[in-house]
């Protein structure tokens, strides 16, 4: 049985980054929640131009340095410039213009004075403080320079890149393809949500579950519904995966029973099995193999509904963010404080479900209410976050500090 993070270094050790031109694709501007496959640069300073970053009036700085309340500079107002204004005249000793936020500078201007500092009498202003040299100017190429990296690849494009991609009019943009994920769910006990339960039956929950993580991480989901533990229907829907997949996940049939056959038929696929269980809690049974000349990669996931969670949030996710081009932050932990009383047997790293809450400026970690088993479906409703407790530690009282695993990422966040 590995432990928690050398189950995590053989996985993410073998997962290949999309990198090659066929996993690439060029999208419109709109396609926002993309992998940037290779760097952006534009051929736009920004600012495009000199401009005010206040309504006030440009002028030359020597005219107004030792302006005051009681020795006004006295200036002659030549130009009113609005934004999207070219200027026409040229700033001249004891001369100024009104200007507007993000309008252009004349020529001759070199520093804004804010209209609360000025008075106007008909086409004279007064200036009634001394500004700082440059002042309010926003200078063209001082957030910019055209030609230089404006977005590094390996980025999620969310609205704030979507935004400077806009600005610096880059209408198509190459980022990864997304990686496709087929998932189904193994055993005889399983029905869809749609057919009437009966005794011994259970709803086939994680299947949705799965498919909902992971079109929040950016992805395709191929569902391919309940195979019954048969063999040879097994062994051709996993076939037909790998071919069509860059990921496989299945549910159940990775444990010891009489009727888990994926591992066996994984073999027999000439995979090779490098992970069979994990030192966590929940989620021991977790299988992760490769096939032969191919990059698809296998996570055989517990069939408890926490389990699954619990498994996908800590290893599956990271292994998907990392293959679709995402240069970093594969996973996010954080220490809090907590809120509850969390209880470990110690034996394996165990992750409690829970929530973060912001109480008084600090976030801290609620454990969630009721019982804390694989099987519990019920109380990971509203889960944002993964208390750790790691092997050997049994209790961390309210108050103390504990590491969290976010697990609600705003989509690749």
């Amino acid at each position: 049985m590995l432990s928690v993070s050398d189950a995590e270094a053989i996985i993410l050790n073998l997962v290949r980054s999309l990198y090659n031109q066929q996993d690439t694709e060029v999208v419109d501007l709109l396609a926002d929640n993309r992998i940037l496959a290779t760097p952006v640069t534009s051929n736009l300073d920004f600012p495009h131009w000199d401009n005010s970053a206040m309504d006030g009036y440009a002028v030359r700085y020597e005219d107004v340095q030792h302006s005051s309340e009681e020795t006004p500079a006295v200036l002659e107002v030549v130009e009113k410039i609005p934004a999207g204004y070219q200027p026409q005249c040229t700033i001249k000793m004891g001369q100024a213009a009104r200007i507007f936020t993000g309008a252009v500078m004349p020529a001759g201007a070199d520093t804004v004075v804010m209209q609360e500092k000025t008075r106007l009498e008909d086409n004279r202003v007064f200036i009634l403080t001394a500004p700082k040299p440059q002042e309010f100017v926003r200078h063209k190429g001082s957030y910019y320079q055209a030609g230089t990296e404006l977005l590094p690849a390996g980025i999620v494009l969310n609205a704030p890149e979507i935004a400077v991609l806009a600005a610096a009019q880059c209408t198509q943009l190459r980022v990864y393809r997304k990686v496709r994920v087929a998932i189904f769910s193994s055993g005889n006990e399983l029905i869809t949500p749609d057919k009437p339960l009966q005794p011994g039956q259970i709803v086939d929950s994680n299947q949705y579950a799965i498919a909902s993580l992971i079109r929040q991480t950016g992805a395709e989901v191929l569902m391919l519904g309940i195979v019954k533990d048969d063999p040879e229907v097994l062994k051709q829907t996993i076939s037909q995966a790998v071919a069509n997949a860059d990921i496989i996940i299945s549910s159940g049939g990775v444990s010891v029973g009489d009727y888990d056959y994926i591992e066996q038929i994984l073999e027999s696929l000439e995979a090779k099995i490098h992970i069979r269980s994990v030192g966590i809690k929940p989620g021991k049974p977790l299988t992760f193999a490769t096939f032969p000349n191919n990059s698809c990669l296998y996570f055989g996931l517990p069939g408890n509904p926490a389990a699954v969670l619990v498994t996908f949030w800590r290893f599956v996710q990271p292994a998907m963010r990392k293959m679709s081009g995402l240069a970093d932050n594969w996973l996010s932990f954080v220490k809090v404080r907590s809120h509850s009383e969390l209880r470990s047997d110690g034996k394996r790293e165990t992750y409690l479900w829970g929530k973060l809450h912001l109480i008084d400026g600090y976030y801290h970690f609620q454990v969630a209410g009721g019982s804390q088993t694989s099987g519990n479906l019920i109380n990971l409703a509203q889960t944002n976050a993964l208390a750790i407790l790691p092997v050997g530690k049994t209790l961390i009282n309210p108050g103390e500090e504990v590491q969290v695993l976010q697990v609600r990422f705003f989509r690749f966040d």
